[in-house]
């Protein structure tokens, strides 16, 4: 099957020069309430969330991304894509589990920017700023505060607290989202890091491909192309923001050697379907973007009515596992909150009842039953030239915090 994706075409009063610039998109971004009203007709319940929204987190959004939602009809309010990018009443109402910092990155933060869970990766947020703000941002104990780059103290003590670590082999640049940064300013990012030797992996999280794909421009990625091996961990949540702007902005990223991979959200009247879900992810396959993660939505300020439960999760993964490739499937997951870390939530096929002292029996998706038997124990063997490869072992075992 060949995909078609379909353009965002601006709305009558703006023109298509405007509209297809990046640019123009952050300059026009809508914030108050009277912007919105150009594009919808606004809920009550929309209208009470606005009112709200110094209390729990504020509202922006690109005209393009806001594009994609519905503005009038039947259906419009409950609009998947309305969903993410508008405030509701709800996000006001008392929930069974709200959290400023769920992820606990406050209580791992050695500097200000650096979030440091796991022994051999960081988080270096550069920017509070986003071109959307997602409803159920999980950082909004953070984002927001619209502070466009890093302070040059803070940016500084970050870079050292890096090259302090020999145990960091991995930055990943977040925030807020860094490509609404400047190509100079990802340029001096880039050259920082590639500065720390022990530095193999950066990977760069952003939404902009999703809500302002025109930024993703040819002179961007040769700006960035010279400092590879760098990864794009891009975040749609359903097909329909698939357009064919934000297809060529994807192949354009892979075109360039960046391996592109996706982090989805479960969100309650958005994608909890398994036929939205594998829409998405056979999409972005087409388009060569791996499917990375499904995470279990965090329980942010304000996130009870968008949140799934975790049963309802498992079991669209498990209506997934098998029909489709494993290209195509994305790793359940959840962040334990407080800090936890993430736990892979994965389909139990095995018949525990029929666990015995050499094997395991399984009954596959489709229905299939058999054993596996273990080799015996005295067939064991170690590689023998493992030894190798265990000094790097013991280096990242020793790597811990």
């Amino acid at each position: 099957m060949v995909f078609d994706f379909i353009s965002n075409e601006p709305p009558p009063w703006i023109q298509a020069k405007d509209w297809f610039d990046g640019q123009w998109q952050m300059r026009h971004s809508l914030r108050r309430i009277e912007d919105f009203a150009l594009y919808f007709d606004l809920s009550p319940e929309e209208i009470e969330g606005f009112k709200g929204q110094g209390e729990i987190f504020q509202v922006r959004t690109t005209a393009y991304y806001a594009g994609l939602a519905a503005r009038s009809g039947r259906d419009q309010w409950g609009d998947p894509i309305r969903k993410i990018l508008m405030p509701q009443a709800k996000e006001l109402e008392a929930g069974l589990q709200q959290m400023l910092d769920p992820l606990g990155e406050r209580q791992n933060s050695p500097r200000s920017r650096i979030v440091h869970r796991y022994p051999d990766r960081v988080l270096f947020l550069l920017t509070d700023f986003c071109s959307v703000y997602c409803r159920y941002c999980t950082r909004k104990h953070f984002t927001g505060q619209d502070q466009a780059f890093v302070r040059s103290k803070d940016y500084e003590e970050a870079l050292k607290y890096i090259q302090d670590s020999p145990s960091v082999r991995e930055v990943i640049l977040s925030g807020g989202d860094p490509l609404t940064l400047s190509d100079g300013k990802l340029k001096m990012v880039m050259e920082d890091l590639r500065a720390i030797r022990h530095v193999e992996i950066i990977r760069i999280g952003s939404r902009i491909p999703v809500v302002n794909p025109m930024r993703i421009t040819k002179e961007l990625l040769e700006t960035l192309k010279p400092y590879h091996p760098i990864f794009m961990m891009t975040h749609f949540n359903h097909p329909r923001e698939l357009t064919k702007e934000a297809a060529s902005a994807l192949t354009l990223m892979v075109d360039h050697g960046f391996p592109v991979m996706n982090q989805m959200v479960l969100l309650n009247g958005v994608n909890n379907h398994p036929a939205i879900v594998q829409a998405l992810n056979r999409r972005l396959l087409y388009l060569r973007v791996k499917p990375y993660y499904m995470f279990q939505c965090d329980p942010s300020l304000g996130t009870d009515h968008l949140r799934t439960s975790i049963e309802e999760s498992e079991a669209i993964q498990r209506e997934l596992w098998g029909r489709l490739s494993g290209l195509a499937m994305a790793n359940l997951s959840l962040d334990i909150p407080e800090g936890g870390g993430k736990v892979g939530l994965v389909p139990n096929f095995e018949l525990l009842d029929k666990r015995g002292p050499q094997g395991r029996t399984y009954r596959g998706w489709d229905g299939v039953e058999a054993n596996y038997i273990n080799p015996a124990p005295e067939l064991r063997q170690i590689p023998t030239d493992a030894h190798l490869y265990q000094g790097e072992w013991d280096q990242i075992c020793q790597g811990h915090l």
